[in-house]
């Protein structure tokens, strides 16, 4: 309940100012999302391998991943989870679409209920900004650069892959020294 209402809260909340880091006398340019995302392919499961902090997901201890289905009016179903200091999982459900056409990798997300989907201020950014070509690894966030996810297809990742991910990532501007790296059942670290 409290995740489901973390993200909701997350949803209404205006996105504040750019990552930490940026010099005042050399401003990051604005982020671009890939240039087009298959959207059958990207649906599934992805587990959080790093993120930044934030406070919807701060009660999360572990095992967090989303779930994702292509619905027949071409929105896809969101169901995001985390594992709890308790050992029980809290559970939010969402609804995306793309923005643009329908190789577009910019979506936007709510998990606010559906009455409230009139109401921009309920939709939140979420653009695909780093794929791997077997779209197996992906780096998804948001143009103002606050929020930020590593996803993996499995719970874990090779160094390297992480390591090229992390670099492209701090060349687009992203402070590396915020992200955080998830944790996966006994798993201390998701890197392997």
């Amino acid at each position: 309940m409290r995740f489901h209402l973390a993200f909701a809260i997350f949803c209404l909340l205006p996105l504040g100012a750019q990552a930490s880091g940026e010099s005042p006398f050399a401003p990051i340019p604005p982020l671009l999302a890939v240039p087009s995302l298959n959207a059958e392919r990207y649906m599934g499961t992805w587990y959080e391998i790093a993120k930044y902090p934030n406070r919807f997901q701060k009660h999360c201890v572990g095992d967090t991943r989303a779930e994702y289905t292509l619905m027949p009016d071409n929105r896809v179903q969101v169901v995001n989870r985390c594992r709890l200091e308790n050992g029980e999982f809290e559970v939010a459900n969402g609804i995306a679409r793309q923005v643009g056409g329908t190789n577009s990798p910019k979506l936007e997300v709510r998990f606010a209920p559906a009455w409230l989907s009139f109401i921009p201020a309920v939709w939140g950014d979420y653009w695909v900004i780093d794929i791997d070509d077997g779209y197996q690894l992906v780096a998804v966030s948001e143009p103002k650069r606050n929020y930020l996810w590593v996803l993996s297809r499995t719970p874990t990742v090779d160094t390297a892959s992480y390591a090229a991910l992390l670099s492209r990532l701090g060349a687009h501007g992203f402070d590396l020294n915020r992200l955080e790296v998830s944790s996966h059942g006994t798993n201390k670290n998701s890197l392997r």
